[in-house]
């Protein structure tokens, strides 16, 4: 079997993604709670036993909601960054793994390759993984991009990317000053034309998917961010998948 990755839902009601190599299968966040996931994996032709491993980046509940019950009910190990576990509770982890955001790991079939980014909590990150051939890049909540993340994501054959909002969208909105200086701030969330730009710098000739994820539902439409990322990679914006809060994403080969 080939890599392959799908999107369980994305957005600020709740995230999770679904990375897979032959019988390793890793769930990227749990945002949502125990039957809410299981209705959404059943979707996939998965359910919460077929999971290998939980990885976390970071605490917010969006990406954490649903984590302690699952890898209780389950037992499932959860992986993530000292930091991240400083700042949930983590008592109903019975398999609790902390990692350096800097250092690779491998659970099984795949390895995976976390990577710090600039966001409002103790220590995000985000991932890459490979199985030594394919290479699938993630990257949502963050408010600006940085070197270590453009290099972290070249050579990847398929991008799941933050589009969070459209800047004029946003500064038009009716949220309060605050929330917008925190959305569109360094610590915040990438715009569709951040994220436009980070995919044009991107060194890679092989990309077979790019999806954008974590869209906001006031301040963003798919369109939007579709035609943003079309002009990065000079292709037609029906090309660009969305992944969504309410259906995901389906199950994306990486051949």
């Amino acid at each position: 079997m080939t890599l392959r990755f799908a999107s369980i839902g994305s957005g600020s009601q709740g995230n999770a993604t679904l990375v897979e190599k032959n019988n390793t299968c890793l769930l990227i966040d749990c945002g949502f709670s125990y039957t809410q996931l299981q209705q959404r994996l059943e979707r996939l032709g998965r359910c919460a036993t077929d999971l290998t491993a939980i990885l976390i980046t970071h605490e917010h509940g969006d990406h954490v909601r649903g984590v302690s019950m699952l890898a209780r009910k389950c037992d499932i190990p959860v992986w993530m960054t000292p930091g991240t576990a400083a700042q949930i509770d983590t008592r109903g982890i019975l398999q609790l793994q902390l990692f350096n955001c800097h250092a690779p790991f491998t659970v099984n079939d795949i390895e995976v390759n976390p990577y710090p980014v600039p966001h409002d909590a103790r220590e995000p990150c985000q991932y890459m993984f490979t199985d030594g051939d394919s290479r699938f890049g993630l990257l949502t909540d963050t408010g600006c991009t940085t070197r270590h993340i453009e290099d972290s994501l070249s050579g990847c054959h398929a991008l799941m990317l933050e589009c969070n909002h459209d800047a004029q969208l946003l500064a038009q909105s009716f949220y309060p000053p605050a929330l917008k200086e925190r959305i569109g701030g360094r610590n915040g969330h990438l715009s569709n034309e951040q994220t436009m730009n980070l995919l044009a710098s991107i060194k890679s000739t092989r990309v077979q998917h790019v999806v954008a994820a974590h869209l906001s539902e006031k301040n963003n439409t798919p369109e939007l961010a579709r035609q943003a990322l079309s002009r990065a990679l000079g292709c037609t914006p029906d090309w660009i998948g969305v992944a969504d809060q309410e259906t995901g994403l389906s199950w994306r080969e990486i051949l």
